[in-house]
């Protein structure tokens, strides 16, 4: 028999190839809510300095004596 009339070759490599394109995918759509995660981390960061800022400037304000020197 040669290999283009045995169906076990075909059919396993079928076989193979929808098992990587599951894989792929699977994998794909992992990194891509990896991803979102890290940059929703990044704008929870990003509002919690600019919080962690407000309140040293209202803090430098009243018992710093005066305007921030960044201000």
């Amino acid at each position: 028999m040669t290999t283009e009339s045995s169906p076990r070759p075909s059919h396993h490599g079928g076989q193979l190839g929808l098992a990587l394109e599951w894989q792929a995918a699977a994998v794909g759509t992992l990194l891509q809510a990896q991803q979102r995660q890290a940059q929703m981390l990044m704008m929870w960061q990003k509002s919690m300095a600019a919080v962690g800022q407000d309140l040293w400037d209202r803090w430098v304000c009243r018992f710093g004596g005066g305007v921030p020197l960044d201000g």
